[in-house]
């Protein structure tokens, strides 16, 4: 539990990233931007694990240039100077696609390894600070993999999850895929969606093998073995890494919604952001609030002290994060360009930043 006294938060939008800087108590904040502008920064990551001489963390974002194609850009000032990947993520010269965006980074649980997940639905490792990307072929070439099909947003591999002790283990997670997990260092994957609805297909057919759509997959690295998950249609819980699948959705207004997110510092305490369904996608009855359940989703409560109650936008699966200070901080990104945050767990809000692009990641650290 760290005890550092500043705090980073990284904003990507659909027309650049944003980067804010406050203290502790995490009121007051100052921002720059936009870096990359006019470029889409679908994924953010706050390396906590490199620092400069000033004690200031690694920054990393997914920026995709209509122009230039995709690249992972690394930042080692807050944001000061950037620099380009070596070699960001990129198919072999042998696969006929190309990358598009960077969905996920990710730090892994060995010194050097981060994680990228992108669309089209692959997943690509690093075993060098991110300078160069390889491509984990075995889930590329699944026997699964010609009966993923592209949903609304896109086929993406949006979220990736290292065990925290375990080097050769992770968990993946594929829109309109569903989960999937490698015991072997990436040789082999198998699908984790037991007990897991996909509403839209026929009736007898919706708890198949896979092909759901999930929004968004987390867990706490003192607990790895419980997985949280955010559906299209449905919030889940897994105790055994997603080999069986329960649902958790009684007590919320919507089990419709794509973030989930899982208190730094309390395995059982997960939030979520519900959203009324395919008919508005904003919240329901167009009033902000994120709901928390502190028992690993036997019950629920609203929070929303501070936040609007005229709200008729959505939260997107990667705008909704947690920092690592004592008291833990929130922070929720929303289509109309507000990030709203909580320096104490959720009981109140304010808005830090408002009158950006529309956010879809968000991402904070202490330092």
């Amino acid at each position: 539990m760290t005890q550092q006294g500043r705090t980073v938060l990284m904003v990507g939008t659909r027309k650049g990233l944003w980067v804010g800087e406050s203290d502790e108590r995490r009121q007051e904040w100052s921002f720059t931007g936009p870096h990359h502008d006019m470029q889409e920064v679908y994924s953010c990551l706050v390396d906590t694990r490199v620092r400069d001489e000033h004690g200031r963390p690694r920054l990393l974002a997914g920026a995709a240039s209509t122009w230039f194609g995709p690249q992972v850009q690394v930042s080692d000032d807050l944001g000061g100077a950037w620099h380009e990947a070596e070699q960001p993520p990129t198919f072999p010269d042998d696969v006929d696609a190309s990358v598009e965006r960077v969905w996920q980074l990710v730090a892994g649980s060995e010194p050097g390894v981060l994680w990228a997940g992108t669309e089209p639905g692959a997943v690509f490792r690093s075993r060098d600070d991110g300078r160069t990307w390889q491509l984990e072929r075995a889930l590329w070439d699944h026997p699964h993999r010609p009966q993923w099909v592209a949903g609304f947003g896109g086929q993406a591999f949006h979220t990736v999850l290292p065990h925290p002790t375990d080097p050769g283990s992770a968990v993946a997670a594929l829109s309109t895929g569903g989960v999937y997990r490698t015991t072997d260092d990436g040789a082999s994957w198998h699908p984790r969606n037991q007990g897991i609805r996909a509403e839209f297909l026929p009736e007898g057919e919706q708890y198949p093998e896979f092909g759901q759509c999930v929004h968004k997959v987390a867990r706490h690295p003192a607990r790895p073995e419980r997985l949280f998950a955010q559906n299209h249609g449905g919030v889940y819980r897994s105790d055994d890494e997603g080999g069986s699948w329960t649902s958790i959705a009684d007590g919320l207004p919507a089990d419709f919604g794509f973030p989930v997110v899982v208190h730094p510092h309390e395995p059982d305490t997960a939030y979520v952001f519900p959203l009324a369904g395919a008919d508005g996608r904003y919240p329901p009855g167009g009033r902000a609030r994120v709901w928390r359940s502190r028992d690993a989703g036997e019950s629920w409560q609203e929070l929303g002290e501070g936040l609007p109650d005229s709200f008729f936008v959505g939260v997107m699966r990667d705008a909704m994060c947690s920092d690592d200070h004592a008291s833990a901080g929130l922070y929720v990104g929303a289509r109309n360009g507000s990030v709203w945050a909580s320096a104490d767990s959720g009981e109140t809000w304010r808005c830090v930043v408002s009158d950006l692009p529309d956010v879809v990641c968000v991402r904070a650290a202490s330092y």
